[in-house]
């Protein structure tokens, strides 16, 4: 075995092929993560069915046409079948993590393991990013299967977290999911009872109603929706959680076009409770009204992100916690800003995360012993 190691050390690690090698493997790693950023989600196998098929026509791509990068600028972004347009995601899934693994690669040319390592939680993270960033949510396969990793990194690595032995590797790993896991469920406990409502107060009754997604392709409403006084409120957007409810209080509500006399009607993402009985949301046709106060169920922040920097603690170890979790707020930030978003409106918090877990691999322990080391005391000079 140190015969192994030794002649490993005398590998020219950065030589052109093998750095070719690591953008090549970064592009075909990419295009199995357009697959499972697409069926993860929606509750599909990665596995089956094995090829890849057009999500339009579902008919299966030949390898032939499914060469990372180049088969969608040589098919100008279209289906060769159906000739629908195929998003611009695809593409860019398998650039930047090819991207990613040259970067990781070059980084650590001393340290193949490690560059080995990041390549696959940089892999994981990429299906956070765009899954979250599409959809609002962080596949809780993902994070557990880099929680898992940072268990393999601790054990085999352990350079990553300054550990001394394979058993101080998995103390600062387990250190570092508890504090990443436990430290943002503080926060989300904490924005829900700080946050969790809206309270909406009206000088005069304005009407509201809940409004079915349509089958125009023009329109951009996928999911029903909460509409008052013009203003639209989607499901997701709502309804977190069973115990969360929308609370409504008026002079009269419509029910499938019929009055019902009611002070208030209470909404629970798949059921409604009005004048004590309980009716399915699906059983009925419409359901509108006048409101003068309404109460808004809202969420500071999703368990998925929870989980998402339980993994991260995990693999960057307990240190990172608190470095990831302020760089990934100053990143939402310029987001906000950059996407002129307002204030209360939603923005998923999973790819500030990875930015903030990126940020530390390249500087944070840099920044984490600069801060320390100006709380060090200073040297006593003593006089004569």
């Amino acid at each position: 075995m140190p015969m192994i190691f030794e002649n490993m050390q005398m590998v020219n690690w950065q030589h052109p092929l093998f750095v070719i090698s690591a953008f090549v493997l970064g592009a075909c790693v990419g295009s199995f993560l357009n697959v499972a950023i697409y069926r993860l989600p929606r509750g599909l196998s990665v596995n089956t069915p094995k090829r890849s098929y057009c999500p339009t026509c579902e008919k299966d791509i030949p390898w032939y046409r499914n060469i990372p990068l180049f088969t969608w600028l040589a098919q100008g972004g279209k289906c060769a079948e159906c000739q629908c347009r195929i998003p611009f995601r695809y593409f860019a899934v398998e650039l930047v993590t090819a991207l990613l693994f040259l970067l990781m690669w070059v980084s650590f040319p001393q340290t193949p393991g490690l560059a080995l390592f990041y390549m696959i939680l940089m892999a994981l993270l990429v299906v956070v990013v765009f899954v979250d960033a599409e959809l609002m949510l962080i596949p809780l396969q993902v994070t557990w299967l880099g929680t898992a990793l940072g268990v393999v990194g601790a054990v085999l690595i352990q350079h990553h977290l300054r550990a001394d032995g394979w058993v101080d590797g998995l103390w600062k790993c387990g250190l570092g999911f508890v504090a990443g896991f436990g430290g943002l469920w503080l926060v989300v406990r904490l924005g829900k009872l700080a946050f969790g409502k809206k309270n909406m107060e009206f000088a005069e009754a304005v009407e509201w109603e809940l409004r079915e997604p349509t089958d125009d392709p023009d329109d951009e409403q996928e999911e029903l929706c909460f509409v008052i006084d013009g203003d639209a409120h989607g499901w997701s957007e709502l309804f977190f959680r069973d115990s969360d409810q929308l609370i409504i209080e008026g002079s009269g509500f419509l029910v499938d076009g019929k009055k019902v006399k009611a002070k208030e009607l209470v909404i629970k993402g798949t059921t409604i409770e009005l004048k004590g009985k309980t009716i399915g949301i699906e059983d009925l046709k419409s359901l509108s009204g006048k409101a003068r106060k309404v109460v808004i169920p809202r969420e500071a922040m999703g368990m998925g992100d929870v989980y998402l920097m339980g993994m991260l603690g995990a693999c960057l170890g307990w240190e990172s916690v608190l470095f990831t979790v302020f760089a990934a707020c100053l990143f939402s930030i310029f987001l906000a800003i950059l996407g002129r978003m307002g204030f209360g409106q939603r923005l998923p918090f999973g790819p500030s995360l990875a930015f903030g877990g990126f940020a530390w691999i390249f500087f944070g322990w840099q920044v984490w012993d600069w801060y320390f080391s100006l709380m060090a005391p200073a040297p006593v000079v003593q006089g004569y």
